[in-house]
């Protein structure tokens, strides 16, 4: 062989040798070849989420998406997680229908090319058995029973919605009997919709209270979720005559909605109820700048499941800058917390995982005996609480116009559901 032969069979080879390093560094790093894990590159990580943005009931939850980028554009601006930054491409709307979040997740997933969804924030999602089939995270406020018992699905919560013997809540139910100096002949009624998280939601709530001390006297699931009935009247009258002939102490309500809850505490009020009036979502400031609505509300006392807005918490406070960091002037709401709690804990998972990513890896530290605590929303375990919530909350109360916080968010243990 001559020597310029000889030289030209050294160059090819010499470019075989880098192309593999490239080839293997590229797949080390989840960025190309056969090997590669869809939305990882050297530098990046692609994630979306699936939102209710529009529905015939009124129920958003699009503020989620404003509060997942505030998240990710801090972490950005640290470097990234292990050098790589999120890509965050925005949220589709399932417009509150399962068969809309379904093509959304799959959409997400085959086109868009998502390693993870992030925030998932809808009451009726239904990407949970595609999402589970694919071994694909997906992280938001695990309200219904499609996110209890997967290996993918993250509530930042928890499962809220956990099967007869699985850790249910206490906490709403204890924050409350705390706030009113014991619960000690303290009479609680419930009222749902007809939705299955809603039923399921009244199912767990009134254990809740059961647990702290409460009696349960009515719990009413009739009541049609697709959008507020002309005649109050019907359910108003259960009520008022409960708790043997005469008002409850405490009417919960579990319905996602404002509409709904204006309408019930009108009628409630205009019948001349003087008890407390609790739920899960009149936690949120746009409502104040109606004035109809917020008087409405007046009294309401609230139940997120995150330190409230108005606390001093230094978490609090980094979460308000980061918010107006990326969307100056916006209004916090509950949504938003919700989307900024899910990508905090979507982001420790990832530090945890280290620079080598895949999907495998993740799940594998997630379902591993993570554990996370934040002031901002408490405390999680995976793979735990898969399958029972994470026992945190905290109570604010509507007066005058203002919420202010009436109780601290504060972790309890579960009791095994009946």
């Amino acid at each position: 062989m001559g020597r310029q032969a000889v030289r030209l069979v050294g160059l090819v080879a010499a470019a075989a040798l880098a192309a593999a390093g490239c080839a293997a560094e590229q797949k080390a790093a989840g960025g190309g070849g056969s090997g590669e894990t869809p939305g990882v590159t050297a530098t990046a990580i692609r994630v979306g989420g699936v939102l209710t943005k529009t529905s015939a009931s009124g129920y958003s939850t699009k503020d989620a998406e404003i509060g997942a980028r505030a998240r990710f554009e801090r972490a950005n601006g640290a470097g990234g997680v292990h050098g790589r930054k999120i890509e965050f491409v925005g949220a589709e709307d399932d417009n509150q229908d399962a068969a809309k979040g379904d093509a959304a997740a799959k959409k997400l997933v085959q086109k868009d090319k998502v390693f993870a969804l992030v925030p998932v924030h809808g009451p009726n999602f239904g990407g949970a058995a595609f999402l589970e089939q694919q071994g694909v995270p997906w992280f938001g406020w695990a309200t219904g029973p499609q996110w209890c018992g997967t290996q993918t699905g993250f509530g930042y919560n928890g499962c809220l919605a956990p099967k007869p013997g699985a850790g249910s809540q206490t906490w709403w139910g204890n924050q409350m009997a705390e706030l009113l100096g014991g619960s000690e002949g303290k009479t609680v009624y419930v009222q749902t919709t007809d939705s299955s998280g809603s039923k399921y939601g009244g199912k767990t709530i009134s254990q809740s209270f059961e647990a702290a001390g409460f009696k349960i006297v009515g719990i009413n699931s009739g009541l049609p979720a697709a959008a507020p009935p002309p005649d109050w009247l019907p359910y108003v009258n259960k009520i008022m005559t409960s708790d043997g002939g005469k008002a409850p102490d405490l009417v919960v309500s579990i319905i996602a909605g404002t509409k709904f809850n204006v309408g019930l505490y009108s009628a409630l009020k205009k019948a001349g109820y003087e008890g407390l009036l609790s739920d899960a979502t009149s936690y949120d400031a746009a409502i104040l700048k109606d004035p109809a609505t917020a008087q409405a509300l007046e009294g309401v006392i609230a139940a997120p499941m995150f330190e409230p807005f108005e606390s001093d918490a230094p978490e609090i406070a980094q979460l308000k800058a980061d918010v107006e960091k990326v969307a100056p002037g916006t209004v916090l709401t509950q949504h938003l917390a919700i989307g900024y709690w899910s990508a905090d804990i979507f982001l420790k998972i990832l530090e945890q995982t280290g620079k080598d990513l895949t999907r495998e890896r993740f799940l594998s530290t997630a379902n591993g005996s993570f554990t996370y605590e934040n002031a901002g929303f408490g405390r999680i375990q995976y793979p735990r609480d898969h399958n029972e919530p994470n026992g945190c909350g905290a109570l604010v109360k509507l007066e005058g116009g203002t919420f202010k916080v009436a109780k601290n968010m504060k972790c309890f243990d579960n009791v095994p559901l009946k």
